[in-house]
């Protein structure tokens, strides 16, 4: 293999990491007669106007769906005074699109929606769900599209015909109701058992016309393996990536991969198998990425480095001062599930250790060399050396 081969490779590896892409997607699914008949029919009701959430409401409304979407305060009010504008973020000018969502103040306004979605991450995941709950009781079919297996905890406590979404892009919302996105999908639903085929037919054609769609049948396996993808996020947010210029790129090249090699090595000890995501790298690519040196890529990977936007997570805890995170759903699962099946996970542990101590009001960003430097500490100390 050439020189010059390797490094594309690895630029894509470092791209479709960050889930940028160069925005070509997949086209959607054509669908028959009788099933689009079928989703006009079917009401569908987007809990959270996030990013994702925002996205998928838009391009499944302007696709003919009947399609309601619900938040709280000034998200609320920009649906209501500016719909849902979507562009791809190479190509913002020749993909700039306005749908008009309809948006209800209340779960009830929109009582006989036929799938509930839940956009929300896990920290609001439980409250959302509950509110479903006692607005619809157990009679729609709820789709989750929260990072993890926490939901997977949540929800069957709650409902009994329940969908995952496994989310294979990145999105951003901008004020006042901006979604910026690097390709359109995959999204990827199933249940833990296979269950459910018929409702998933359903979801499935409703979605799939605004959005690539695939029915899977490894669902854990293709939940875990985008929870080794998301590792990234908790990094990004410590050293501020997107938000100020890196204290040093090769240390955090260098701690990227380690994080997310740990990942791979973890999943597979506890029993999953890669699953491939469109626009993710392959585990064989993240070995590949690993053992080489890191100057034989560096120079394309700084090239590409102003393609890629800000972690969500780096928005909540950098830009918003927020203290509600997925620290603990991704990285902590991560670590939790290292403990367990005893592989050593010492970047993620200390990602994971440096995220509870500093996520909070009033966090700056730390170098990179300081989140190296709390790797080398041992398992449960703090960064300042106490225990």
């Amino acid at each position: 293999m050439g020189a010059t081969n390797v490094r594309g490779q690895l630029v894509d590896f470092w791209i479709s990491c960050h889930n940028v892409t160069d925005g070509s997607g997949q086209a959607a699914r054509v669908a028959s007669p009788e099933q689009q008949a079928r989703m006009s029919e079917t009401k569908i009701l987007f809990v959270g106007a996030g990013a994702v959430g925002a996205s998928v409401a838009a391009w499944t409304a302007a696709a003919g769906a009947d399609v309601a979407i619900v938040d709280v305060g000034d998200v609320q009010a920009a649906l209501r005074a500016c719909g849902i504008t979507t562009y791809q973020v190479d190509r913002p000018d020749s993909t700039r699109r306005s749908v008009a969502v309809r948006a209800v103040d209340r779960l009830a306004d929109f009582g006989d929606a036929e799938i509930v979605v839940l956009a929300v991450k896990n920290y609001n995941l439980v409250d959302a769900a509950k509110r479903v709950r006692e607005a619809f009781g157990d009679r729609p079919i709820i789709v989750s599209m929260a990072n993890g297996v926490e939901n997977q905890q949540v929800l069957p406590k709650l409902f009994s015909r329940v969908i995952y979404c496994v989310v294979g892009y990145n999105a951003r919302r901008d004020p006042p109701m901006m979604i910026g996105y690097q390709k359109k999908g995959p999204l990827l639903i199933g249940t833990p058992d296979n269950s459910l085929s018929s409702e998933m037919r359903l979801v499935q054609t409703v979605l799939a016309r605004g959005c690539p769609t695939d029915i899977v049948d490894r669902l854990q396996d293709a939940v875990h393996t985008k929870i080794v993808m998301n590792l990234t996020n908790a990094l990004d947010a410590l050293v501020g990536r997107g938000y100020h210029t890196l204290s040093s790129f090769p240390v955090y090249q260098h701690v990227l991969l380690q994080t997310l090699w740990e990942g791979v090595e973890v999943i597979r000890a506890a029993g999953y198998r890669e699953f491939a995501i469109a626009g993710m790298p392959s585990f064989t690519l993240l070995t590949l990425a690993r053992l080489l040196p890191g100057w034989m890529i560096r120079p394309i990977f700084r090239q590409k480095l102003r393609l890629m936007v800000m972690a969500s997570m780096t928005q909540d805890v950098v830009l918003r001062g927020g203290v509600n995170t997925e620290l603990d759903s991704i990285t902590g699962y991560l670590v939790r599930l290292a403990t367990k099946v005893g592989v050593a996970a010492p970047y993620n542990q200390a990602i994971y250790r440096l995220g509870k101590e500093k996520f909070h009001p009033g966090f700056r960003p730390l170098r990179c060399e300081d989140v190296f430097a709390a790797v080398q500490q041992p398992a449960g100390a703090c960064p300042d050396g106490s225990t």
